[in-house]
């Protein structure tokens, strides 16, 4: 292959592989390669299925770009892969004609991508909309507050009687703790001071916090990935965003009574990997993981909105102030939860503003 064809081919975002007559693969790039789970040298020479498994439509599919020439595409299918995992996907099955070998190239463009990015736009567009109605609501909010405030302070200094002080103490006090409780509403009120950051130093602190925090009650296990670059990112804002989620799980285990509390943080360099509809070279996933009773399946659309919580003494703003802070650093929370498992996934890209690492 001409290296120029096959620099391009390297560097596509979708999975491309090259097949002779016989149907033998000659060329995986790395993006087929992440997606197949298989290293482009060891299945060079070896037949196509032993890497999709048979599949009558899209065997039959290959034997007609064969027979007749012409390019095919297919949406919405499913193929077998060697490990046994059922692939949704698009592809398309094209001949080499210039080739004159009767070789084919096919594409492959996992579906779960598709999905993840109109999945990530629904959801930040909620968020949005929420976050825009909390402004709101908050500016109405704060503007009574203040007078509030300030009738009862200056009632404060009028009253003759010192008795009567308690109660306009409770009135400024109450006053001040909802103005708290707005302002946490509306999240970090500074965008982020990023600079280069270890995030394993980021989750030992986080470990020394939770461990004092609990005595000892919730066992903490750590599984690093050591190769992980640094990140650009602001430390206090990420520390607290971490922090709320690793506490939601102790919370979580601890009024659950869970048996052999234990929350797992681990960390992993993942490679092409979607968010929101930009694709990265590089990501950072960190999973806090823990092994209580799982999220409610009434929650989980809604977790990470304000005032959402499956807790009695809740307020509801730590996973949303989370999600906020890892926008802001282009990133981005899921959740996968069942009973005994409940992951929280953080992706944060590791490209540089050049989008090099």
């Amino acid at each position: 292959m001409h290296v120029f064809y096959k620099n391009l081919l390297d560097n596509l975002s979708g999975a491309v592989l090259m097949v002779d007559g016989e149907r033998c693969i000659r060329y995986m790039n790395p993006a087929a390669e992440m997606l197949f789970e298989v290293s482009a040298k060891r299945m060079e020479g070896e037949n196509l299925v032993s890497l999709i498994r048979d599949h009558f439509e899209f065997y039959e599919v290959l034997a007609d770009a064969c027979d007749t020439g012409h390019s095919f595409t297919r949406r919405e299918a499913h193929l077998l892969l060697h490990n046994g995992k059922d692939l949704a996907a698009d592809y398309s099955i094209s001949p080499l004609l210039a080739e004159r070998s009767n070789g084919l190239l096919i594409e492959v463009q996992p579906r779960e991508r598709l999905i993840r990015i109109s999945r990530e736009e629904e959801s930040r567009s909620q968020q949005e909309t929420t976050r825009e109605l909390i402004r709101g609501l908050a500016h109405e909010i704060k503007n009574p507050l203040g007078g509030i405030r300030g009738a009862a302070q200056l009632l404060d200094r009028a009253l003759p009687n010192d008795s009567l002080h308690e109660y306009t103490q409770v009135i400024i006090g109450e006053a001040d703790r909802l103005q708290n409780l707005v302002d946490r509403m509306l999240g970090p009120r500074q965008l982020p001071q990023k600079k280069p950051i270890n995030i394993h130093l980021i989750l030992e602190r986080i470990n020394s916090l939770i461990s004092a925090e609990t005595a000892g009650q919730v066992e903490v296990v750590r599984d690093y990935d050591p190769s992980i670059p640094d990140i650009d990112g602001d430390e206090e804002q990420l520390i607290q965003a971490v922090l709320n989620v690793v506490r939601n799980g102790v919370q979580a285990l601890l009024e659950a009574e869970t048996p052999s509390p234990r929350i797992t943080l681990r960390t992993r360099a993942i490679r092409q990997f979607t968010l929101g509809a930009e694709r990265h070279r590089l990501v950072c996933q960190l999973v806090v993981q823990d092994n209580g009773p799982g999220v409610p399946e009434s929650l989980r659309e809604t977790l990470f909105y304000p005032m959402i919580s499956g807790r009695a003494a809740g307020t509801g703003l730590g996973l949303s102030i989370a999600q906020s802070i890892v926008n802001q650093h282009q990133g981005l929370i899921e959740c996968q939860s069942e009973p005994g498992c409940t992951e929280f996934m953080i992706y944060i890209p590791l490209e540089n503003e050049y989008g090099v690492k």
